[in-house]
C-alpha cells in the first residue's frame, strides 16, 4: 500500500470578536498573510481581517486508503475548532474541502517528466 496525501481546507468566519481580538488578530496578521499560505501538519491559518472577517486554516494529513481522507478532516476540523476555542475567537459557518493528492491531475511539467521515464 502507498501513502496517499491529503490537503485539507477549513474556511469560516470570525464572529463576534470583541476590540481586544481584533486588535490581536491585525496585530499577528502579517505571519497570517495569504502570501504566507501553507499547508501544513500542524495547519496554517490565514486571514485579511482589513479587508472581510474570512479565515482559511490548510492542513497537510496522509492515509493508506481513499477512505481515510473522511478521518483527515474531521482531524483537521476539530483542530480549527480546537485553535479559535482555545483563543476564545467566535467563528461561524466553518466548511471545509479535502484533496488526495494521488487523484490530481497531472500538471504539464509533471505530464512531460512522466513521459520522459517511460520513453
Amino acid at each position: 500500500m502507498s501513502t496517499r496525501t491529503f490537503r485539507i481546507t477549513v474556511r469560516g468566519v470570525f464572529d463576534g470578536l470583541d476590540a481586544d481580538q481584533r486588535a490581536e488578530l491585525l496585530a499577528r496578521a502579517e505571519e497570517h498573510d495569504v502570501l504566507r499560505a501553507a499547508f501544513t501538519a500542524e495547519g496554517h491559518l490565514s486571514y485579511d481581517l482589513a479587508a472581510r472577517p474570512a479565515f482559511t486554516f490548510r492542513f497537510l494529513d496522509s492515509g493508506e486508503e481513499e477512505e481515510d481522507i473522511l478521518a483527515a478532516t474531521e482531524r483537521a476540523e476539530e483542530a480549527a475548532r480546537t485553535w479559535l476555542s482555545r483563543r476564545g475567537y467566535g467563528y461561524k459557518s466553518l466548511r471545509s474541502q479535502a484533496e488526495d493528492l494521488s487523484q490530481a491531475p497531472l500538471g504539464k511539467r509533471q505530464r512531460r517528466a512522466a513521459a520522459r521515464k517511460f520513453a
